[in-house]
């Protein structure tokens, strides 16, 4: 049976879409429960399922088993039977990387694909090897100086600490920055994140057909959770209501002092 974590936008409006959340590694549900109201607020179902295991013995198999994770926690999601679309799934550090990988690998699962991604903190090719953290402070310097998001991290009982050492495996990573995901997809970056490759994200960005990279100013590694927390979901909102009209966007800047 599918875990995961709802949250239920205002009673009474439609509801805009459907956002799962794929969290990283250490992460859990609970880590995501600020970034999922604030999007609920905005009238999209979110869910956020348990994080992807990045020290699976087969990543192969993981990532089909992850795929019917995201088709079983889909469901339900609309007023009736079905889940409500556009279904957009939100990757943060290994959960990007297994989205990216899942949906951008030759053969990858037809029988249920979302409308669009959104990769938040991927490790670079080099980096996903592991952060060199060795205190359980570094990590979280590593991830975050937003307080109540270190807070959050270090009051879970069930987040892992030192995972971030944790390897993402090299067939993942591989398949993610090498893949041609052929999905509307939004990649979020820390402008200080230690993990990121910037030079390697623009190249994905480019390859891809339909990619936006943006990068957030002095954000760390926990990009959707940092400091600029409203500024990110404000991104990611704006990215939800422009695929909502077929990535045509809503609002054009014609003059601006900044």
């Amino acid at each position: 049976m599918t875990r995961y974590s709802d949250h239920h936008g205002p009673e009474g409006l439609l509801v805009r879409g459907t956002i799962l959340v794929v969290p990283g590694r250490g992460e859990t549900p609970a880590t995501y429960t600020r970034f999922g109201r604030r999007l609920a607020a905005d009238a999209y179902r979110v869910r956020v399922i348990d994080a992807p295991d990045p020290a699976a013995d087969d990543p192969a198999a993981s990532l089909t088993a992850l795929a019917a994770r995201l088709a079983a926690a889909a469901e339900g999601t609309a007023p009736e039977d079905g889940a409500a679309r556009p279904v957009v799934l939100v990757g943060a550090d290994s959960g990007a990387a297994a989205l990216a990988a899942l949906f951008g690998r030759a053969g990858a699962p037809a029988a249920w694909r979302p409308d669009a991604l959104v990769l938040a903190g991927l490790p670079g090719p080099s980096t996903g090897s592991g952060a060199s953290a060795d205190t359980w402070d570094h990590e979280l310097d590593v991830r975050t100086s937003c307080p109540a998001h270190r807070g959050v991290l270090a009051q879970d009982p069930h987040v892992r600490r030192g995972s971030l050492g944790e390897p993402v495996p090299e067939h993942v990573l591989d398949a993610a920055y090498a893949g041609e995901v052929p999905l509307p997809t939004l990649l979020l970056a820390g402008e200080s994140d230690p993990l990121a490759d910037h030079e390697a994200l623009a190249r994905v960005a480019k390859s891809l057909p339909q990619a936006r990279l943006s990068v957030v100013r002095g954000a760390h590694h926990d990009v959707l959770n940092d400091l600029q927390h409203r500024s990110v979901a404000a991104e990611v909102v704006t990215f939800l209501e422009t695929l909502r009209a077929d990535l045509r966007p809503l609002i054009s800047v014609r003059s601006s002092a900044w």
